[in-house]
């Protein structure tokens, strides 16, 4: 984790002390579940609750002479305890420790995210309707198209915040799975019922078959789902980074008083949230492709996808967190200019109301082929001469055109109004019908 990017209660899921707390928490509630079934003495179960505790300190300390991090919490853990420790860990495996830890900390750390989505469709959502009917040009390739609103932007990035938030709970559901099924996953040497108390009370699932592992196909899904919502992280900062080009300037990342944009111009005012968030979500979909390779252990467990999670646990839902409360800060804080929305409208001389035109034509009679080549010679004309020349006043000059359709007609089919006639029907489809 790199605490230039990190958030402290995100962070703190994948301290030292928060891992050790819950691998003690796993041991002690195990421990419980052997004592009801009178295993263990319920006075040992007891004497653990009390008296356990560890260092994170002595932990390492041990570790690095037994070269095995679960003996060594035990070890320390023990040192506590006293004599009563030596029921400890009965019938377990390191993996039952491991996997169930990842397991919650995992879903606590999914809690988090899906507060930053919920954050993130708030602010979506508010600025949405904020601008719901302020006119601005779409673009295909990057070239004007026709009319939108940018209320329409924001409703396509909540729509798709919102199914991210769908994705994000489905992965919590899959990931939170608890495995206590000892050496090779057959339960020989420990009571299901272990597992099943153990699961309760740690807030997840029964892993089915867990075959000394939790099955990494699991774990593949959970970071695939942070890949997936990382690009949209992406896509809307990428789209704020293009509306704040100079040329374009329809919107802008906040500045605040006494930023810099450059150590050797300043007059810059560069969008460096959103192209940090672009760089982020490159970060958190590098994990996903780990986390697919680590699906294919050897026979009912390896270690390949240790040191990998080691990375990726705490890496990915750390940046993600991170990017998602700055993205929510950018939406919240955005500079909008509608009067530069409308003036990019009106630039190209009303090409962009070029369809309703040939539509016109076909239905006054032309071939869409003649239509369209009747629109087109008119429109590059006005590309020609950079949206100095009118496209309206150009077909009514067209002796072809003005045979067909009138310059009522004609004017009709430049209203801009028109296009933003069913922004009430997509807005009831992405947010339902009440207005905040």
């Amino acid at each position: 984790m790199i605490p230039r990017y990190a958030r402290p209660q995100m962070a703190s899921i994948w301290e030292p002390e928060a891992k050790f707390r819950i691998w003690f928490e796993i041991e002690a509630h195990a421990l419980d579940a052997m004592a009801e079934l009178g295993i263990v003495p319920k006075e040992a179960a007891q004497a653990v609750w009390e008296r356990g505790a560890f260092e994170v300190e002595r932990i390492d300390a041990i570790e690095a002479e037994v070269k095995h991090d679960v003996i060594a919490f035990l070890t320390n853990v023990a040192e506590h305890v006293g004599p009563e420790a030596r029921f400890l860990h009965q019938g377990m495996t390191s993996s039952d420790v491991l996997d169930t830890c990842l397991a919650v900390q995992l879903a606590r750390a999914s809690d988090l995210l899906i507060a930053d989505l919920d954050a993130l469709l708030e602010a979506i959502k508010r600025r949405a309707y904020e601008h719901k009917l302020t006119p601005t040009i779409g673009r295909s390739h990057g070239i004007h198209a026709e009319p939108v609103t940018f209320g329409l932007k924001l409703a396509q990035a909540y729509a798709e915040f919102d199914r991210s938030r769908s994705r994000m709970i489905a992965a919590r559901e899959e990931i939170a799975t608890c495995a206590i099924s000892g050496a090779v996953g057959t339960f020989a040497n420990i009571d299901p019922y272990v597992e099943q108390y153990v699961a309760a009370k740690m807030g997840l699932s029964i892993e089915p078959v867990s075959t000394q592992v939790i099955p990494r196909d699991r774990h593949a899904m959970f970071f695939a789902t942070l890949g997936v919502i990382a690009s949209s992280v992406e896509r809307l900062a990428t789209e704020i980074r293009h509306l704040q080009r100079t040329e374009v300037l329809e919107a802008e990342e906040y500045f605040s008083p006494g930023q810099k944009g450059s150590s050797a111009m300043p007059h810059k005012r560069n969008p460096v949230l959103t192209e940090n968030l672009t760089g982020l979500a490159r970060m958190v979909r590098g994990y996903v492709t780990p986390a697919l390779e680590n699906v294919a252990l050897w026979h009912e467990r390896d270690i390949s996808h240790s040191s990998v999670e080691r990375y990726i646990g705490p890496d990915s839902t750390v940046t993600l967190d991170f990017a998602l409360a700055r993205l929510t800060n950018v939406v919240d804080k955005l500079l909008v200019y509608p009067e530069r929305m409308q003036k990019n409208l009106d630039r190209m001389g009303g090409l962009v109301h070029s369809q309703r035109v040939l539509l016109a034509l076909t239905q006054a009679g032309a071939s869409r082929e003649d239509s369209y080549r009747m629109v087109q010679r008119n429109a590059m004309q006005v590309w020609d001469s950079d949206g100095e020349l009118s496209l309206l006043e150009l077909l009514k000059a067209d002796a072809e055109v003005s045979a067909l359709l009138s310059d009522q007609e004609l004017e009709e089919k430049f209203d801009l109004g028109y296009h933003l006639k069913h922004v009430d029907t997509i807005f009831a489809r992405v947010f339902g019908e009440e207005a905040p």
